[in-house]
């Protein structure tokens, strides 16, 4: 029981991450910096997939005799082959650290820059 509490309790604090010096603590650290950019980029996604909705619903849009998918179907798919990228791209960077404790500090560390990156994609794309 008293082994319970003390996980409890070592997974409740907060992390300093300017000041992080375990490996634990900056691996996540690197995971909460890609969370907040993981909820932006879904955010943004959100934004420019209304967008593209829109476009779709436009007269016109689709020329006839046209048979390439929609604003939004595209978005869709393009959207999916980036995050498989993404995920693999990622993987084989911490591989620079294979099977040491800071592998996946650099994964999370990748995923982060590879969507900051992605949302700013979605930003041009949104407002072009």
């Amino acid at each position: 029981m008293i082994l319970l509490t003390l996980l409890a309790a070592a997974q409740t604090q907060t992390i300093d991450c300017d000041n992080a010096v375990t490996q634990s603590a900056m691996t996540q650290c690197a995971r909460q910096s890609f969370a907040k950019a993981d909820a932006l980029l879904n955010a943004e996604y959100r934004q420019t997939m209304a967008i593209m909705r829109k476009l779709d619903a436009e007269p016109g849009s689709h020329p006839a005799g046209d048979t390439r998918p929609g604003y939004a179907a595209a978005l869709t798919e393009a959207q999916r082959a980036w995050i498989a990228f993404r995920d693999a791209h990622c993987r084989t960077m911490g591989y620079q650290m294979r099977g040491g404790s800071a592998e996946p500090m650099l994964v999370w560390g990748c995923r982060e820059t590879l969507t900051r990156d992605r949302t700013e994609q979605l930003i041009d794309l949104r407002k072009n």
